[in-house]
């Protein structure tokens, strides 16, 4: 049940955005991540229920075989993560700065980097200073944006007491 709430939830906000014409670049964006972990996450999980109820051993079998696969690619990405940590970071960085870019062009993207840099305490993806690769931050002479020299709120350092 999780699983469909999750691909209609995704598939709602991909149609939201898709009638606001707001971003034509899929890379990054949480609508589409979160329409395939949901319908991967039914399939496995449809296989596993029915296998089980129907006691068919078909379906029990697919859905421990999926389940290994899915330990086991975890288990390779954290090798692999760990072995090539600079490819990796490099790689991490390239997605960051990908959806730095489209900063303002997304709702959702845009809440999820602030969720990530309250929630993390940082600011850009190396430095604050990864922000002027956006239209609106960007620190020349021709912005006419309010927010030039700037960076979200979000990378905002809050005291406690105010």
């Amino acid at each position: 049940m999780i699983s469909m709430v999750m691909v209609a939830v995704g598939v709602y906000a991909r149609l939201l955005k898709h009638a606001e014409a707001a971003m034509a670049c899929l890379a990054v964006d949480p609508a589409i991540l979160l329409i395939m972990v949901g319908v991967l996450t039914f399939l496995i999980t449809f296989c596993g229920c029915v296998g089980s109820l129907r006691e068919n051993i078909c379906l029990l079998q697919m859905f421990s075989v999926c389940l290994t696969v899915i330990f086991l690619l975890q288990l390779a990405a954290g090798v692999l993560g760990f072995v090539f940590s600079d490819k990796a970071r490099g790689k991490v960085s390239e997605i960051i700065n990908g959806a730095i870019v489209h900063y303002r062009d997304d709702l959702d993207l845009q809440n999820l980097i602030d969720f990530g840099q309250k929630e993390f305490s940082c600011c850009g993806g190396v430095s604050y200073k990864d922000w002027s690769q956006n239209v609106y931050f960007n620190c020349t002479a021709t912005n006419p944006s309010r927010e030039r020299c700037s960076v979200p709120f979000s990378c905002c350092l809050h005291d406690a007491e105010q």
